[in-house]
């Protein structure tokens, strides 16, 4: 059975499925477009850290980062680091950690979850999951800009109606 749970990015497992995440981002786009957060990085704060596992084998990771808001508490998030094991593609493991990620933020009462992910053939399996959960394109967020190696997605989340 797969099992999603808070976890360190800084596990040996997990740091090394990072770096591998990381060397393939910059295998597929240039420097300035890697916008994939590093082990030490997805321990900040405002980022909550997830894997997938199945008897304590590592099948995939994911993140939530919340974004800051100038107007008080964020009501936005921004999914980082989703990444599976070479031996755990085609399983489903990244529908479940969407999924997941997701219902975190619907409970954490975000009005939107947005995604940054790039425009090369490579990410094609990443932009249709997205688009298959809702995700359509937007213009950059947060602190991003135009850039033709990126894509940006945004889901509305739908606000739970009060005696539901």
């Amino acid at each position: 059975m797969i099992s999603i749970d808070r976890d360190s990015p800084s596990r040996d497992d997990v740091r090394l499925l990072l770096s591998e995440h990381l060397a393939d981002m910059y295998a597929t786009s240039p420097a300035e477009s890697v916008h994939a957060l590093d082990h030490s990085a997805l321990t900040a704060p405002s980022i909550t850290f997830w894997t997938a596992r199945e008897d304590g084998s590592l099948l995939g990771c994911g993140a939530l980062k919340l974004l800051a808001s100038p107007t008080g508490p964020s009501m936005h998030g921004e999914i980082k680091s989703m990444r599976t094991t070479a031996t755990a593609r085609g399983r489903g493991v990244a529908t479940l950690m969407l999924g997941h990620i997701l219902e975190d933020a619907r409970t954490r009462n975000l009005e939107c979850v947005y995604v940054e992910t790039g425009t090369e053939d490579y990410f094609a399996p990443a932009r249709r999951l997205y688009a298959r959960h809702g995700f359509t394109e937007c213009p950059p967020f947060a602190d991003y800009v135009l850039d033709p190696n990126s894509i940006f997605m945004e889901l509305r989340l739908q606000r739970p109606t009060p005696g539901t």
